[in-house]
């Protein structure tokens, strides 16, 4: 069942996450009243959720609570998450995915333990080597899509190449852009810089008809002045590169403060700034760009940032539901099936 009532069916892991469950029961009370068609499956603890949801019959409305005390630690690692994982509450929703009664799976849980029992219960689709994680990237045009960015120490050509399919089939789902740019991290945009799978990856993506917007080799400033809309790496980069990012968003955050509550004339002048001053914070919020799919599992996996609030959550679940209803999984298959036609080709590039 992906649709009730011609409602979308999300599967959440109410108890997955920092501050969980109350930041996703309060992430659900602003989804709640946007009164998006879907039907969320609330897999957890009964005796936490029950009582928030009495209070509030609008998040009752779209939610059904399927009962589990068994959780996923924050900080369990993947295999000990993998092998003590049924009945968990992480399990239980990806398990609804697997059957078809939900459409896309929601969790703030454990990162590692995600990806691994993702990939354990759903498999991987067919055609794809690795998963990858993606995250939306603020950017001075509005926001990318970079991945990986943790899934994967290390990428051969091969498996860059079917992260630009699924980036792009991803940035089509979440931006309504139907044509998006792709662009390889690189040290450089010249044609010789680099290491070889990134140089060879560029050859397939140039000389394959998989039906991709390849514009090249982008740097990493290029990255936050949007240069592309989909930016590929391997996970150990990507990861780097984000938590760079989100380091120097906090650093400057801190810069910001620091300067406007210095003296009281910086006071006066922050007040009269302050709608400016909100508007620059929103575009700055993790929280307002926070989810990323796993990409690459047979199934929709969203995965939240464990520390997120309420607004973050929220965020999450409406990119779940935008990726859900798009033709998300159907635009990956035909642009591997494109893909895979051509290995001898691509074999040839490579050699």
């Amino acid at each position: 069942m992906q649709m009730s009532s011609e409602r979308l069916v999300l599967s959440v892991d109410a108890m997955g996450g920092d501050h969980a469950p109350g930041s996703v029961l309060e992430g659900l009370q602003q989804i709640a009243k946007e009164k998006l068609p879907l039907h969320v499956l609330l897999h957890g603890d009964d005796a936490q959720l029950s009582g928030f949801l009495k209070a509030h019959p609008d998040v009752a409305e779209i939610c059904e609570i399927r009962h589990t005390d068994l959780a996923v630690a924050m900080d369990a690692k993947p295999g000990q998450a993998l092998k003590a994982r049924k009945g968990t509450s992480m399990c239980n929703m990806l398990e609804s995915v697997k059957s078809g009664e939900a459409r896309v799976a929601v969790s703030a849980g454990n990162t590692g333990a995600l990806m691994a029992m993702s990939t354990f219960v759903l498999k991987r689709m067919p055609g794809i080597h690795r998963p990858a994680l993606t995250a939306i990237w603020p950017t001075a045009k509005g926001s990318s899509v970079v991945l990986d960015v943790g899934a994967n120490i290390e990428a051969d050509a091969e498996q860059l190449v079917e992260f630009a399919i699924m980036g792009s089939a991803y940035a089509k789902a979440v931006t309504g852009n139907n044509n998006p740019t792709i662009g390889l991290l690189n040290i450089g945009s010249e044609e010789l810089k680099g290491v070889e799978s990134v140089r060879q990856a560029a050859d397939i993506l140039k000389a394959g008809n998989i039906g991709l917007n390849y514009a090249g080799f982008v740097e990493g400033n290029d990255i936050s002045m949007g240069t592309t809309d989909v930016v590929v790496t391997d996970g150990y980069t990507g990861n780097i590169a984000l938590k760079t990012a989100e380091g120097t968003a906090k650093l400057v955050g801190g810069f910001i403060r620091e300067s406007l509550t210095s003296s009281l004339l910086s006071k006066i002048g922050a007040l009269l700034a302050s709608g400016s001053l909100k508007q620059l914070k929103n575009r700055i919020d993790p929280n307002k760009a926070n989810g990323g799919v796993l990409l690459g599992v047979n199934g929709i996996v969203l995965k939240s940032h464990g520390g997120a609030n309420a607004d973050g959550f929220a965020t999450a679940m409406r990119i779940a539901f935008n990726v859900g209803k798009s033709q998300f999984i159907e635009d990956v298959e035909a642009s591997l099936s494109k893909f895979h036609s051509e290995q001898p080709v691509i074999q040839e590039t490579i050699s």
